[in-house]
Parts: C-alpha cells; sequence; structure tokens
C-alpha cells in the first residue's frame, strides 16, 4: 500500500469524525512532511517499507533543525494517530510507532497580565458606541471566562443563556459550558443593545455575536489589534506576550489563586486531561503561592 493512499484514507477518517478543518488541514500539512523525508531521504514510499527507526530519525532531525519540544511533539502526535489507525484497519502486522516517545519538554513559565493591566487595559475602551462597547465586552469575556480566540470568533447569540455561555465545538469538537459573572452579563446586555441599534436594518439570527462595524465576522486579526492596543494603553511589561491566549493563560492562574481546583478549571478551559491544565501552575510566581498558603493555613482556619 503507498503511503499516499494510507494517509489519503487516514485524513478522510479525520473528516468523518467531524474533525475540525484547522485540524485536519495541520494533521495533512504534518504527515506531508513525513512523507517527503521517507521519499528523500530514504527511498520509502510503501507502508510496508516504513520502520520506527526512519520515523526516529526524522524526529532527530527535526531537533537538529532547532525546532522546539512541543511542536516536535505534536509531530509525533500526528504520527501515533496516523499508524494507529492504519494498524487497526489492518495494514500492519505492528503498530510501528509504538516505542517512539515524546521528546523531554523544558519547563516553560507563563507570563500573565497583573491586576493592574487588566484594570487599565478594560479601561482604555470607553464611551458608547458600538465599537467601545463591543471592545470593552471582547475584552471582559476573555478575562472573565477563559475561553479561546477561535470560540470568542463563533459565538452566537444563542449560546448566551442566563448563567453560563455555551461554547459550540470547541478545540476537538467537544461541547461545553464556561460561568457568566454578573459582569459579563452587564456588558453583554449593553454589547446587545449597541448591537441591535447599529444593525438595526440588518437580519443577525444567523450572525455571530460579535461583528465588525460592517456587520461582518471579526477575523482574530481584529481581535489581536483590540487586546495590543490595551495593552499598549495599559504598558503592559514588554516580557508579557500580549494577546488573547495571555488572557486565557491569566484567567487560569487567577482561578488557581482564588481557589478553583484544578479539575474543575479543566473542565471549564476544554482541556483533555489535567495535564495540560497544570501548565499555568508554572506561572504562579513564589510569593503569591506563599500569599494563598498563608490564607489556607490549616490551624489558622480551625
Amino acid at each position: 500500500m503507498y503511503l499516499k493512499e494510507a494517509a489519503d484514507e487516514y485524513l478522510f477518517e479525520c473528516k468523518c469524525r467531524k474533525l475540525s478543518k484547522r485540524t485536519v488541514d495541520n494533521y495533512s500539512k504534518h504527515i506531508g512532511y513525513l512523507l517527503n523525508y521517507l521519499e528523500n531521504e530514504k527511498d520509502v514510499t510503501k507502508l510496508e517499507e516504513v520502520k520506527p527507526q526512519y520515523i526516529k530519525q526524522y524526529i532527530i532531525e527535526k531537533q537538529k533543525a532547532g525546532n522546539k519540544p512541543n511542536y516536535i511533539n505534536d509531530l509525533i502526535k500526528v504520527y501515533k494517530t496516523l499508524f494507529k489507525y492504519l494498524y487497526d484497519e489492518g495494514y500492519t502486522e505492528t503498530l510501528i510507532t509504538e516505542k517512539i516517545k515524546n521528546v523531554k519538554k523544558e519547563k516553560v513559565i507563563i507570563r500573565t497580565f497583573t491586576n493592574d493591566n487588566i484594570k487599565d487595559m478594560i479601561s482604555y475602551y470607553k464611551g458608547n458606541d458600538f465599537l467601545s462597547i463591543r471592545n470593552k465586552t471582547i475584552l471582559i469575556i476573555l478575562f472573565d471566562t477563559g475561553i479561546r480566540l477561535s470560540e470568542l470568533l463563533n459565538l452566537k447569540e444563542n449560546d448566551i443563556k442566563d448563567d453560563y455561555i455555551v461554547i459550540v465545538n470547541g478545540k476537538g469538537g467537544k461541547d461545553r459550558v464556561v460561568p457568566k459573572s454578573p459582569f459579563i452579563s452587564k456588558w453583554l446586555f449593553k454589547y446587545m443593545i449597541v448591537r441591535k441599534e447599529k444593525f438595526i436594518d440588518r437580519n443577525l439570527d444567523d450572525k455571530e455575536l460579535f461583528l465588525s462595524k460592517n456587520c461582518k465576522r471579526l477575523s482574530s486579526e481584529m481581535v489581536e489589534r483590540i487586546i495590543k492596543d490595551a495593552g499598549k494603553y495599559a504598558n503592559v511589561s514588554k516580557d508579557i506576550r500580549v494577546s488573547p491566549h495571555t488572557c486565557r493563560h491569566t484567567y487560569a492562574q487567577m482561578q488557581l489563586m482564588n481557589g478553583l481546583d484544578i479539575y474543575s478549571l479543566s473542565r471549564i478551559l476544554g482541556h483533555e486531561s489535567i495535564s495540560v491544565t497544570q501548565t499555568y501552575l508554572n506561572g504562579i510566581r513564589d510569593e503569591r503561592v506563599l500569599i494563598q498558603g498563608n490564607k489556607t493555613s490549616p490551624l489558622m482556619n480551625l
């Protein structure tokens, strides 16, 4: 069986499983890299000719090229799922990637926004016009729910409930709910009023919740600009990445510091396992841990 045919069948299976287009495209790209390497460096084009050491040698080449462990582990994850599918389908007698291990990752310290940063960034957008209220509401939702940028862009009016927000087709195509604080409710109420007034002559039934001034779907670049402008106003430290994903990191760390257990946080964030959520613990500074530890002292709370 030719590797190209095997890869095409696997990618078709991914589409049948309703994986997002972005995920399928990434899988296709990563698999293409491996197939090109096998053909050009090992003269291998058929599945029967693939050996585990070839894949290991490819991973070593990626390490020598300076690729980061997270990227390499993403590659390994794709190759493991590919060859697991081919093994389950009976195309191989052994699981080729069975003994291929992830590379060791460096401990990542995630730098997040300070409390003052958050207050200043939210206060940057003033006024009662459509754009000011929209931008402020976007910031509030990112900081107070921890949802991903893609999830924010996909929100519809029907996803907003009284006490929670429904995230439809989050990462991995999974639906989940996230809490909606009274603070969010207040600004969503304001936004819905100006949104209705702004587009009074338009049918908004099938539109996304957050729209451009021309009633178009917001792009990720637009939201990133909203965050960067607010970060510049707030004079955010240069060692903090001013981005929507840092809002998510900040939300996660603040929830942990405020006492939310890691299992509940993992569900709210939509992580597949708590091992992903645990990375947010690395960025919590020692002094904050000491302060929190004093607050929860067993004997002081008898």
